[in-house]
């Protein structure tokens, strides 16, 4: 599914769910509904506050509850609602909510309470003659008077008692209002002799008002607490219910368990957590690290090591694994495919940190490990100033442009601005369809899709007069080994007469660089492809000695997921239920990504003066029937139980093992630690030529014996079959 209408299904799916979980008439008073729970939580904040402040006598007698909470209720809510608006506390969905959000709620309590106590320490003090008439205060004290004389004239302990409550309540709204007198009296005492019996009596009643002050005071910062803790709770509330109440999938899920317990591996619980239409119930971790065995994230446990993961497998009923380590190397995503052979399972990983970070993929967007994954290697170090200004402003032709390497080569030229990119095409339908690619993708390069048959010399003279090429990757080839042992006159055909006829064009119209692109097959050759594409080689580097263009070969192994290749294959034989053949158990093979031999090759072309075979690095080999059992624990299949292995032998020109290493005598390193050249002794050119001749003429009788003879005497180490 392309990754722009993933995105669009991810967010179709989110708002589902959302309908599902919350009653439509919520969502469309939504933002009402949230100031109201805020305006409740500040209430409730505020009576906590005043219950954890004061005594229980002082409750009981409700002489602050009646009027003081009241009072500051209509105080401290506006200003709360104002600064936690300030700090757009009614925007986000509460279901989500995480560290960030309990940060602002606490950001914004604390403003709040810094407010409301300068309010209440200098606005309510400066102020507080306007807010609080002098008429008013005095109304109070009269009613304590009479309800005091009306307590004392009481006969019965019930009125005794009412009037008890009545005259404790005044006495604490009289309390509170005499704060806002408190700068008067503070002016006023200053006014009056020292030790005078006024001024003892104005400071005992200015110590009494300065209590009030300080026991409001203490109550609005208790309140930043309990504003925390009330508001946080229920936004907590919110996300526990969506995560453990609400789950239209719960007792179906697959049984799931997470390999890596850090920050990746934590991320995915959560989101997992979150979202249970994700149909998983993640069972636990798995780690190497000695320090997190036993440990809970979350509320899950680490269970194990990756050694102990057929075990933990069997016992938990494991479905699906997730690979949580955005750094685990190819050898390490390896090692756990191995280590979980003979168990059916299935095997995710989730996005790059980078791509996570960046906000282009969700640690939900995971995606089933391919063996790319097992068998790719790091990001290759290019020298792109060097292949821009190879590429750049240049007319650039690629034969065999609709092949696996070929249209890969196409799509990296693309990308440092070709003066005109000709794609070189014996087959329709591939160049069709590399064409359109090509178009969308690249719409600033000027692109023309050219039929050719390479062998055809008339046809390649005709255009490059026309085109004048500067810069020609020949990938163009015949490449399969047993089909080319049978029909070994088109192996010639294609590879030598194809590849000579390419050369002669670019050296007569003045072409600044050639490059072909060559095998491991060429290295002491055992196959009619192989020798084919050795006899290339060594034309164009023996038409390089005196030749204005820049000829160089570049050797690599396979390709992953190239067309024919055998991944491809066994992926085939896995979906038809096995078996999956392999020709020998010893059976190894070099493997490398087609995006990464096609850059290589780029970067191998800006090298060296010409002539040289350079051969990129292809890492460590892989035995075939090791990858053909990744694919089936891939695949969800156990190897030799659910899927059969089976060995077929040796096909005809095929080698147990090919020669492709870039160090030892017979190499020369070079600037890029992937590439290196191969010391080759040419041969003479009238020896060399004469050699070709004779075998592209006995190529045309389809005469193998013949065809084998000729080769024999042109490449000596060619140890192929009569």
């Amino acid at each position: 599914m392309p990754e722009d209408i993933q995105v669009q299904h991810a967010k179709t799916s989110d708002m589902t769910e959302e309908k599902r979980s919350v009653p439509s008439g919520m969502l469309r008073y939504r933002k009402l509904l949230i100031v109201l729970a805020h305006i409740g939580c500040f209430m409730a904040a505020l009576t906590l506050a005043f219950i954890f402040t004061f005594s229980y006598s002082d409750l009981q007698s409700k002489r602050r509850i009646v009027y003081q909470l009241p009072i500051l209720l209509m105080a401290v809510v506006p200003i709360k609602l104002l600064v936690f608006g300030w700090f757009r506390q009614y925007h986000g969905w509460w279901r989500y909510v995480g560290l960030s959000d309990l940060m602002q709620i606490a950001k914004s309590a604390l403003v709040s309470t810094i407010v409301l106590i300068v309010v209440w320490e200098y606005g309510y003090s400066l102020l507080g003659q306007i807010i609080v008439p002098e008429t008013l205060l005095q109304k109070v004290k009269n009613n304590i008077d009479q309800i005091q004389q009306q307590s004392e004239s009481a006969i019965t302990l019930t009125e005794k008692s009412s009037y008890g409550r009545k005259h404790a309540n005044l006495k604490g709204l009289e309390s509170f209002l005499e704060v806002s007198r408190i700068g008067k009296i503070r002016g006023e005492l200053t006014k009056l002799p020292v030790n005078s019996a006024k001024r003892i009596e104005m400071e005992q009643y200015y110590a009494k008002v300065k209590d009030t002050q300080r026991s409001i005071e203490g109550l609005l910062v208790l309140d930043l607490f309990t504003t925390i803790i009330v508001v946080a709770g229920l936004r907590m509330f919110v996300r526990l219910y969506h995560e453990e109440f609400f789950s239209e999938t719960r007792g179906t899920a697959r049984r799931f368990l997470i390999i890596g317990a850090g920050n990746a591996g934590e991320a995915l619980l959560r989101e997992m957590l979150r979202r249970k239409d994700a149909n998983y119930e993640v069972v636990g971790f798995v780690d190497d690290d000695p320090l997190k065995q036993g440990m809970s994230i979350h509320g899950i446990e680490v269970l194990g090591t990756v050694e102990q993961l057929p075990e933990i497998c069997k016992k938990r009923s494991i479905d699906e694994i997730a690979i949580a380590i955005p750094s685990a190397t190819r050898k390490q995503l390896r090692h756990v495919v191995q280590v979980c052979q003979g168990t059916k399972l299935r095997f995710s990983t989730i996005p790059s940190l980078t791509d996570i970070a960046s906000g282009k993929l969700k640690v939900s967007q995971m995606r089933d490990v391919d063996i790319d994954d097992l068998l790719g290697r790091d990001v290759v170090r290019l020298d792109l100033g060097e292949i821009e200004t190879f590429l750049k402003d240049k007319v650039i032709l690629v034969t065999g442009a609709g092949g696996s390497i070929g249209s890969e080569m196409c799509r990296q030229v693309c990308g440092f601005g070709p003066k005109l990119l000709l794609l070189l095409e014996q087959a329709e339908n591939p160049l069709f369809f590399i064409e359109r690619e090509l178009e969308k993708s690249f719409p600033d390069v000027p692109i023309k899709a050219i039929i050719c048959d390479i062998t055809d010399k008339v046809r390649v003279d005709q255009l490059f007069e026309i085109y004048h090429p500067q810069v020609v990757i020949h990938a163009a080839a015949h490449k399969h080994v047993p089909l080319m042992e049978g029909n070994p006159g088109e192996a010639i055909k294609n590879n030598v007469v194809g590849t000579r006829n390419m050369a002669d064009a670019a050296d007569a119209t003045g072409a600044t660089d050639f490059v072909m692109i060559s095998t491991d097959k060429a290295v002491n050759p055992t196959s009619i492809m192989g020798s084919s594409k050795r006899i290339a080689e060594m034309y164009i580097q023996d038409l390089n000695k005196t030749s204005g263009t820049h000829f160089v070969t570049v050797r690599f192994g396979n390709v992953l997921g190239s067309n024919g290749s055998v991944i491809p294959i066994f992926n085939k034989q896995i979906a038809d239920g096995g078996p999956v053949t392999v020709t020998h158990p010893e059976m190894t093979r070099y493997f490398m990504t087609i995006p990464e031999a096609s850059q290589l090759v780029l970067q191998a072309a800006t090298m060296g003066t010409g002539g040289e075979i350079f051969l990129l690095d292809m890492g460590e080999p892989v035995k075939i029937v090791d990858l053909a059992r990744e694919l089936i624990t891939l695949s969800g299949f156990r190897p030799g139980e659910d899927i059969e292995i089976e060995y077929s032998g040796l096909r005809p020109g095929e080698k147990l093992f090919e020669e492709l290493s870039i160090e030892g005598e017979d190499m020369i390193p070079t600037d890029h630690p992937k590439i290196a050249i191969w010391k080759t002794i040419t041969k003479d050119r009238q020896e060399l030529h004469a050699g070709i001749e004779e075998i592209v003429n006995v190529a045309s009788m389809q005469d193998r014996s013949k065809i084998v003879a000729a080769i024999k005497k042109l490449i000596p180490e060619y140890i192929g079959q009569n």
